[in-house]
């Protein structure tokens, strides 16, 4: 019988010693205290029935970054209690501190590209996706698989307003620009109307005054009418000897 506890100040000696018979991946035990007085709600212990640790998580925040998320820092479990879900159990619990506690985004983490074993404990079972490549990460020499799980659903960007009210305001500025345009039609045409147009090439053409006096008649025309004669007047008809009959 094993049980998934938090993990407490007497439990550090524990943990560091699970770590050295478990990973090539050490760290001093002030590093175990770093994170239990910062992140208390992070570090989870598994513990048989004899009051041995034969598991652990050790997890903290990353607060100064984009997104407020968590990182496993550690994980391990001895070798005589593997293969009973006791890892699964252990992230489960530092995933749901993340949450609850820190309102972590997603958590992160790192493994060995060689170490098959966890891979498909983080990707198959957690849900954990490769976010990238890091080359040389460990001390070996090793690349790492730099790995994310979605904690909570994204959002849209704070600065992103809805779809409908994105359009609406799109749609807004076209109207103002409509309207504007209609103005400076509207005001054209009243320049183009007006005697006081700068420019007389735009403004109508005044239809011409007709004139009052009748044109003058050519020589010759009509019944020897001079050609000031208004037309259609008639003139006395002269006889052969320049009268007219009597």
């Amino acid at each position: 019988m094993v049980c998934i506890r938090p993990a407490v100040m007497e439990d550090l000696l524990a943990m560091q010693r699970c770590n050295l018979l478990c990973l090539p991946e050490n760290y001093q035990l002030k590093y175990y205290f770093y994170h239990i007085l910062s992140w208390p709600q992070l570090l989870y212990v598994a513990e048989d029935y004899n009051g041995k640790i034969v598991g652990y998580v050790l997890a903290k925040m990353e607060e100064e970054a984009a997104e407020t998320h968590g990182h496993i820092t550690s994980l391990a479990v001895a070798r005589t209690h593997r293969k009973l879900g006791l890892a699964t159990k252990l992230m489960q619990s530092a995933h749901k501190g993340m949450a609850e506690v820190f309102d972590a985004v997603y958590a992160s983490l790192h493994v060995r590209v060689s170490n098959q074993g966890a891979f498909h404990l983080y990707t198959r079972t957690l849900g954990y996706e490769i976010s990238d490549t890091e080359p040389y990460y460990y001390a070996d020499g090793e690349d790492a698989y730099d790995m994310r799980k979605q904690l909570k659903p994204k959002t849209p960007l704070a600065d992103s307003p809805p779809a409908g009210k994105a359009s609406k305001e799109k749609r807004q500025p076209e109207r103002a620009d409509a309207t504007k345009d209609k103005e400076q039609q509207a005001r054209s045409d009243v320049q183009k109307g007006s005697p006081s147009s700068g420019d007389a090439s735009d403004a109508p053409e005044t239809p011409k005054k007709a004139d009052s006096t009748p044109p003058a008649r050519a020589k010759g025309e009509g019944s020897g009418g001079s050609s000031g004669t208004p037309p259609g007047s008639a003139t006395p008809k002269k006889g052969r000897g320049g009268r007219g009959k009597s």
